[in-house]
């Protein structure tokens, strides 16, 4: 059985998806980008406060669905250009701490709505 997550803390999906899906005891979150969800557009700034506004906004998706950034097992970072790596993982870091969840970083050659970072996340369900 699955369920569908959806919350207004974090950007409308912008295509025929959902926010997350819970199923089998696992939140499977789909890829964030650096909308602000109260004003509906990107965050200003580089790398960094788009790195942030995506963090917060997977951070209100797996709240919604009571879970949390400290449940997640698996992200997947997509970035523009991985010349940002760097500045995009010193925003990471604060985020997930010491135990940091596994990961892919891939470099894709245009993210929706021409984003410098996409992240997607796999999370246990429930908060312990």
């Amino acid at each position: 059985m699955k369920e569908i997550i959806k919350t207004e803390r974090a950007p409308n999906a912008i295509g025929p998806y959902s926010q997350a899906v819970r199923a089998n005891g696992f939140i499977f979150c789909s890829g964030q980008i650096p909308f602000d969800p109260e004003t509906g557009q990107f965050v200003p700034g580089g790398i960094q406060e788009q790195t942030e506004q995506v963090l917060r906004n997977l951070m209100a998706v797996l709240e919604a669905a009571g879970s949390s950034l400290e449940r997640v097992v698996k992200t997947t970072v997509f970035l523009s250009n991985l010349n940002d790596f760097g500045a995009m993982n010193e925003v990471y870091a604060r985020f997930f701490g010491e135990a940091c969840p596994a990961r892919s970083t891939i470099e894709a050659g245009r993210l929706p709505r021409d984003a410098r970072v996409e992240i997607e996340a796999i999370a246990l369900a429930g908060k312990e």
